[in-house]
């Protein structure tokens, strides 16, 4: 659709700026005293106005031959010609309205003042269509630039979505390789708890493809996930492996994105547990402070085994995640003292109901508020 007509508020500037001109174009001719002002202005106002819906068809004309992709020479012959013929459809409709006002108002001399004013009407009409065509190539200018940026910005996001489907795809993997090593440590010594791990795990599963699908989850949703994961391991390690958990109510209607937080869970107890010979406890605390979920999750650790330069894959993964989600409104940090190892997350605290029409950028400066340094 025209880009003028398209928009009630560009139509009605548009009018508006050519009244304007035939307002000035009433004062040329009746400046002189060559014409009355009663009879410039029903001359000049009610021409100009008929002019500016010719001259509205110059956009498809400026269409056909953009300026970025069209020759100087190309465009000025072509806008020329177009010139030309919408300049001679005015003065034949100028010539009928000429005759119509010299009947109607019953004026003498009308006609035969009205043509030495020819080349002036010639003039004008060119300045007014060159004008014309000056606006729309703006305005193709302006659209081409937002569609542009547009596309930048789509490429962007699907360039986004992908890197965290990558991501998230990444979890399943690394969760069943370390499952399906636990259940084949314990095939030839307990076969009742591999049934049983291996039940739970389906369900798990199970549960993990239908939230990890969406967008985000509630935080409860989250850490039942990540229980259902515990209470898998407790098959294997038994009382080795504890559990406590200390999250505040408020915090249980966050919104996190899906499975971030198995992968710690995950990696407490592979790199933790495992290696401690009478286990430990694992805890999981949530608070809600100012416009910042923090998650805390502890478990005991051996000070002597062999520390992992590069950090796991996990911590690696639940990084990259939360940089594509949240950019810097978000930190995951890591520390070990006196035989603990914590991991500590910060995400906005946002809810459903606020998650589709939060303001970036109001968030963003409470949140960076609210992060540790």
């Amino acid at each position: 659709m025209h880009p003028i007509l398209a928009y009630q508020e560009r139509i009605s500037v548009y009018l508006l700026c050519w009244l304007i001109f035939g307002v000035m174009l009433a004062a040329v001719l009746a400046l002189p005293h060559d014409f009355s002002w009663t009879e410039a202005l029903s001359l000049a106002v009610p021409l100009t106005l008929v002019y500016s819906g010719i001259c509205l068809s110059s956009w498809y004309v400026c269409r056909v031959y953009p300026l970025q992709k069209s020759s100087l020479a190309q465009v000025i012959v072509v806008q020329t010609m177009a010139a030309t013929l919408t300049i001679l459809l005015w003065i034949l409709i100028a010539s009928g309205w000429v005759v119509i006002l010299e009947r109607a108002l019953v004026l003498t001399t009308f006609r035969s003042r009205v043509l030495t004013k020819a080349p002036l009407l010639i003039g004008v009409g060119n300045i007014l269509y060159g004008l014309t065509v000056a606006v729309h190539y703006l305005i193709a200018t302006f659209e081409a630039s937002k569609e542009s940026e547009q596309r930048e910005l789509q490429s962007r996001i699907f360039a986004q979505e992908a890197e965290l489907k990558a991501l998230r795809a990444q979890i399943n993997p690394h969760f069943l390789f370390n499952s399906l090593n636990s259940i084949s440590a314990l095939a030839t010594q307990d076969p009742a708890a591999v049934r049983a791990m291996t039940l739970r795990l389906a369900d798990f599963l199970r549960k993990s493809l239908r939230l990890g699908a969406q967008e985000m989850i509630r935080l409860e949703e989250e850490i039942s996930m990540s229980l259902n994961f515990l209470e898998i391991e407790q098959i294997r390690y038994g009382s080795r492996l504890q559990i406590m958990q200390n999250v505040e109510e408020v915090c249980k209607d966050c919104l996190t994105p899906p499975l971030i937080l198995q992968p710690l869970i995950e990696n407490a107890v592979h790199h933790g547990i495992a290696h401690i010979l009478h286990g430990g406890t694992i805890t999981i605390e949530a608070s809600w402070r100012g416009s910042v979920l923090h998650v805390r999750i502890e478990n005991p650790v051996d000070p002597d085994r062999p520390h992992n330069r590069k950090g796991g894959l996990g911590l690696e993964n639940v990084s990259k995640r939360l940089r594509a989600i949240y950019k810097d409104d978000a930190q995951l940090q890591t520390e070990e003292s006196n035989g603990i190892f914590r991991v500590n997350l910060w995400l906005p605290a946002q809810t459903s109901r606020d998650f589709h029409s939060r303001s970036s950028a109001t968030t963003t400066v409470k949140v960076s508020e609210n992060l540790p340094a």
